[in-house]
């Protein structure tokens, strides 16, 4: 078994997201935590310590849609399953989503060819999937390998990429799927073209349209992957459970597809 790391580091210093929603790291070396230590052990000295160093930590300041991470779809709306339940229900939060959700035979679409801001349809779907062979399967962890991936560490990587439109995540969630993912930063199209579509038609129901799906029927989907012009079309599994935040719209994971050898 041969295992593929899918997802990207928390860092300073590189445009994984927009400004105002960029981690922070403070980084505290073995010189620096002393005093840290000296709170449990007062006569403590460096110079009672091993090469007179103490620990390392790091502070870290994060949402947690920050990094690689898994939304729940209480993210996307406060309710859910409106087209399966008159008047909805709940929306699962990322401590209710079930883990065998999130290790599942994976499939991947290529969508690199297409424009960064272009929606993709449930007709751009259905053609992929025709091309790989593929027949979707309930709980197949669809990924969408876009021109995202190759952009991480430059700076436009929060405007690079296709988005996933309202029909095509809802061709792929009533063919059974619960789990979907990109390695862009979002899964619906960057912001700033979206933008300019509302403000060229005055449709805003084109805002979020992706996410907003899971209004209709409850998902997950995965954003920020990395690696996925490594991955076969199929053949995979794909592992990405998240941390348990209580009450939260997504988690922290360290995606990873295994592939058979």
């Amino acid at each position: 078994m041969r295992m593929v790391d899918l997802s990207i580091f928390l860092e300073n210093d590189v445009v994984s997201d927009p400004p105002l929603a960029r981690p922070k790291i403070t980084y505290l070396d073995h010189d620096s935590t002393i005093g840290r230590m000296q709170a449990s052990f007062p006569d403590l000295t460096s110079e009672k310590l091993p090469d007179g160093k103490a620990w390392a930590i790091e502070k870290v300041i994060l949402t947690t849609h920050n990094g690689t991470h898994l939304d729940a779809p209480y993210h996307f709306h406060p309710t859910m399953n409106h087209a399966l339940v008159p008047g909805g229900e709940p929306s699962m939060t990322i401590d209710e989503v079930p883990l065998d959700w999130c290790f599942r035979p994976g499939v991947k679409l290529d969508f690199r060819h297409l424009p960064d801001g272009y929606v993709a349809t449930a007709a751009d779907v259905r053609a992929e999937l025709n091309r790989i062979g593929h027949t979707l399967a309930p709980y197949d962890i669809v990924v969408v390998n876009t021109r995202a991936g190759e952009r991480y560490g430059h700076d436009d990587f929060v405007e690079a990429g296709c988005g996933m439109g309202r029909e095509a995540t809802l061709f792929l969630v009533e063919a059974g799927v619960r789990i979907t993912g990109t390695d862009a930063w979002s899964w619906d199209a960057p912001f700033s073209r979206t933008s300019r579509k509302v403000a060229e038609t005055g449709d805003y129901g084109l805002i979020w349209e992706g996410h907003k799906a899971g209004r209709e029927r409850g998902y997950c989907h995965i954003e920020k992957l990395h690696n996925l012009d490594l991955l076969p079309a199929v053949g995979f599994r794909i592992v990405c459970f998240p941390v348990k935040v209580r009450k939260g719209s997504a988690g922290w994971t360290r995606a990873v597809a295994l592939l058979d050898e």
